[in-house]
């Protein structure tokens, strides 16, 4: 083990001193009235005029777009939104499945049409 010089031992005195007084120099003692709207403005503008004109509706009517929906579509909407994400997106991949499916029927279908000359235009 390596004996500390006197030289290197006032040198780590005066790091220790300096650490010390640069920790007190970054201390400040004043104090900030927090209810001041000058010294702290609402994080984003118009949102607390926003929550409370939404708490109090003007009209009770729900909004266009559930104006259109069916009682099934709420009723699925409910459903869909209960589900955890793990079975929203077995959901998902079943909607995906099933569409990838009805890709295949209908390029069959087509290309069946084609061949018994069903999708021809009359000529004139």
């Amino acid at each position: 083990m390596e004996i500390i010089s006197a030289q290197n031992k006032k040198c780590l005195s005066v790091l220790v001193l300096i650490g010390e007084d640069f920790e007190t120099s970054l201390l400040s003692l004043e104090k900030l009235d927090r209810a001041s709207p000058d010294l702290w403005p609402e994080q984003l503008p118009g949102v607390a005029e926003f929550a409370a004109s939404y708490k109090n509706p003007i009209t009770n009517s729900p909004p266009k777009w559930m104006a259109e929906l069916e009682s099934e579509d709420i009723e699925m909407l409910k459903e869909l939104g209960s589900l955890t994400t793990a079975n929203l997106m077995e959901k998902v991949k079943g909607l995906q499945n099933l569409a990838y499916q009805l890709g295949l029927e209908e390029s069959r279908e087509m290309t069946r049409g084609k061949f018994l000359n069903i999708l021809e235009r009359p000529k004139k």
